[in-house]
């Protein structure tokens, strides 16, 4: 069972429509109550009434400490996408409102079975937003094997500011934002701390209408299932940062999924990098799935011999998965997950003075991967992480930073170094609930040469320690198809097309046939398209060409042309563009020319989909 439990002023909502067959009768008006816990409950496969009491009980305690003794029950299935089949879960639920009468409990219940809409006032103190997870030995398997850092992390100070291109820096408080409101709008998001999701984000409704991914039931939360559309834009920027990475001078390599728990390094290892894992036994042995390429890398460089003139030393993989066990009420959608694609580099570097070289490189060559994806600068903001030591010795080197974004970032200034790194930064994407994910970052490693072994044989012939620089120049692969989702959702809110880069777009030309009798000579003009490294496809179902052309506005498709006995004559085209709502008249081979101008210098990978759309399959009803 997850529940998202929020102290809440109020919260007002209104049954809209029943979803199934078990909804239970409600009146379609607006309610409100004040001054109440509610819990946000999805009910999970292996739930029962017991594991519902058992949460009830604990909320009780809470309510003792709040001095508040009343709760609304609100179904959301959305914080879990293992869940119970409908009439086990409207058990549970009635379980929960049992024991709370039982427990004096003013209790609520919001209908079982229906979309809802509503609205909800947090109040401000820490207490105030907690994900909870209810299940046998789960909340004892997590705490025996989380991170020190984690618990760190909790612990360490952080002092906000804002860094202007010019030097300046300036308390968060003392900063005027009036120009900058994305700016405000992340440093809000980072300084609460709170990541739960408390609807459902644009993107969520974007990908499975697009037919690109979607939540997998038969997994456990935080995988999610890509459909051929889906798996062609994770393809192509899989293929296309590793591309880049490797231009850039990395060696690729190769490493496990799964690494020995007892190993000395990686013990000591796993207390300071700030995330949670996955622990499996194999042959009476503990083995963790790895959350990152660092250990086989690191085992790569302990076994290599490193000369200073080889230095700086770049590794890549792209990983194909990592696995973190994040917070259940932080898993939403693409953009925070339990399995996803990393492209990660470590680099080996001589001292601090050519780490910091480097990650002035990486800093740009960040910036640029972004660019050549389809971001601009305007759409992510940059927070930079360190220690209050580093400011003081290298605070020109992190005003260096600043001037090549050109715009203010979030500075975050720690008491002490609680994890391996000192510094990191990141480029975030800010979406439409407000909420911030990093995509690029880069980190200077000080801990896990010496950790590891990996050393290098300076010019006096000595072995030495060398600094570590851990880069995701795009960050996590889904992750960059949610913000380009949540971009796309932005766009229309300011009136404007919502789409994909071309490059990315998995049908990019639509032919429709006047009528069936033209099929072929249709079919003939998509030869000559596709010839040219284009994707196209057909639209022959039994459907009206207004109607055909509405689909394709649905599909985001970016040109629609329709064939007839005119086109096929003078080879000239009538092109529906998505993007203006126009339509123009060229020779076929001016918009082969141009589309082939917009996405030159980008990978091109064949549509992985049945040509007619008649012969193809609906994934998502």
């Amino acid at each position: 069972m997850r529940i998202l439990q929020l102290h809440s002023d109020w919260i007002e909502y209104e049954p809209v429509k029943k979803e199934i067959s078990l909804a239970e009768p409600a009146e379609k008006k607006k309610h409100k109550l004040e001054n109440i816990i509610v819990l946000f409950t999805a009910v999970e496969e292996s739930d029962n009434e017991d594991v519902g009491r058992r949460a009830i009980n604990e909320v009780k305690e809470f309510l003792e400490k709040l001095k508040v003794n009343r709760i609304l029950i609100y179904p959301f299935a959305h914080l879990s996408s293992n869940l119970a089949r409908p009439q086990n879960a409207l058990n549970v639920i009635k379980a929960m409102e049992e024991q709370s009468k039982k427990l004096k409990i003013d209790v609520h219940r919001a209908p079982f079975g229906w979309t809802k809409q509503f609205s909800i006032d947090v109040k401000g103190h820490p207490l105030a937003e907690q994900s909870k997870t209810f299940g046998p030995e789960a909340k004892k398997k997590e705490e025996s094997k989380e991170s020190q850092a984690i618990k760190a992390e909790e612990t360490v100070k952080s002092t906000w500011f804002i860094l202007d291109p010019k030097g300046e820096l300036t308390s968060v408080e003392k900063f005027n934002f009036s120009k900058y409101k994305n700016l405000e709008k992340f440093k809000n998001y980072e300084i609460s701390k709170s990541r739960t999701v408390q609807q459902i984000p644009p993107h969520v409704t974007f990908m499975k209408k697009l037919e690109i991914a979607d939540y997998e039931p038969g997994s456990d939360s935080g995988n999610i299932r890509f459909y051929p559309k889906g798996r062609l834009i994770k393809s192509l920027l899989e293929q296309f940062v590793t591309e880049l990475v490797i231009e850039n001078g990395a060696l690729e390599v190769e490493t496990p999924l799964m690494y020995d728990f007892n190993h000395p390094a990686f013990a000591s290892y796993l207390n300071r990098f700030p995330a949670r894992h996955y622990v499996i036994k194999s042959d009476d042995k503990d083995f963790f799935l790895r959350f990152s390429a660092c250990f086989g890398q690191f085992l790569i460089k302990k076994d290599a011999q490193i000369s200073y003139k080889q230095l700086p030393l770049k590794m890549y993989e792209l990983t194909r998965y990592s696995f973190r066990r994040e917070k259940s009420g932080e898993l939403v959608g693409l953009k925070r997950l339990r399995s996803f694609t990393m492209p990660d580099m470590h680099t080996v570097c001589k001292n601090l003075e050519e780490a910091r070289e480097e990650f002035g490189k990486q800093f740009k060559f960040s910036l640029s991967c972004l660019e050549k994806i389809g971001f601009s600068v305007d759409n992510f903001e940059t927070a930079i992480r360190f220690t209050e030591e580093f400011w003081k010795q290298n605070k020109n080197f992190i005003i260096s930073l600043v001037k090549v974004i050109k715009k203010p970032v979030l500075i975050e200034m720690w008491n002490f170094r609680y994890a391996y790194f000192d510094p990191k930064f990141e480029f975030n994407f800010v979406d439409a609930l407000d909420k911030a994910s990093a995509l690029s970052t880069v980190q200077i490693d000080h801990e896990n040469a010496e950790r590891y072994g990996i050393v290098y044989t300076d010019e006096d012939g000595k072995k030495k320690y060398p600094l570590i620089l851990h880069c995701s120049p795009s960050g996590a692969i889904e992750r960059v198809i949610y913000a380009l989702l949540e971009k796309a959702y932005l766009d229309q809110m300011k009136k404007y097309v919502p789409e994909l880069p071309l490059w990315l777009s998995p049908t990019q030309v639509r032919l429709i046939p006047l009528s069936e009798k033209f099929l072929g000579e249709t079919e003939k003009f998509a030869k000559d398209i596709e010839k040219n490294q284009i994707r196209v496809d057909i639209d022959d179902r039994n459907d009206t060409v207004q109607k055909k052309i509405r689909d394709s506005e649905l599909e985001w498709v970016p040109y629609v042309l329709v064939i007839g006995p005119k086109e096929i004559e003078s080879k000239k085209v009538s092109v529906r563009f998505r993007k203006t709502g126009k339509i123009e008249q060229m020779k076929l081979d001016k918009l082969i020319e141009d589309i082939k101008n917009e996405t030159k210098d980008k990978l091109f990978k064949s549509l992985p989909l049945q040509k007619l759309l008649s012969k193809r399959p609906i994934f998502v009803g």
